[in-house]
């Protein structure tokens, strides 16, 4: 599969015109429950579950665009939508949707000749879901 069209939404606002990467990260803490019964052996289980969504933009401070939209969600918990492509969702376009935490804003970054972009990452808030319908 090759990204052409993946879909990004923030405080449903859909970013995908400034979007050039979207990620969404998903891991579980590793507990270690290793007893002399484990023999020489480290056991494992599954503890609290985190994620973040990273993404890179081609920057725009016009009225309305992306700087005055991030700008106003600083500090804030609110939702978001990633999926593969912009179509429907379904089982070959699962939509991952849940909050994140906007903790950072970078509106200038770049060197001369660069485009404007950012490049910030997004940790989550709560339950983070899979969707195919």
């Amino acid at each position: 599969m090759v990204l052409l069209a993946e879909y990004l939404s923030i405080n449903g606002s859909d970013l995908s015109e400034f979007t050039k990467k979207a990620e969404v990260a998903i891991e579980v803490e590793e507990k270690d429950v290793t007893t002399y019964t484990s023999l020489g052996w480290k056991e494992v289980q599954g503890g609290l579950k985190s994620g973040t969504v990273a993404c890179e933009f081609l920057q725009d401070f016009a009225a309305t665009k992306l700087d005055e939209i991030m700008w106003a969600l600083l500090g804030t918990v609110v939702p978001f939508v990633v999926r593969a492509d912009q179509a429907a969702v379904s089982t070959s376009n699962p939509n991952y949707s849940g909050s994140l935490l906007v903790k950072g804003w970078s509106p200038i970054t770049g060197a001369i000749g660069d485009e404007a972009t950012v490049s910030q990452d997004f940790p989550t808030s709560g339950a983070v879901t899979r969707a195919t319908a």
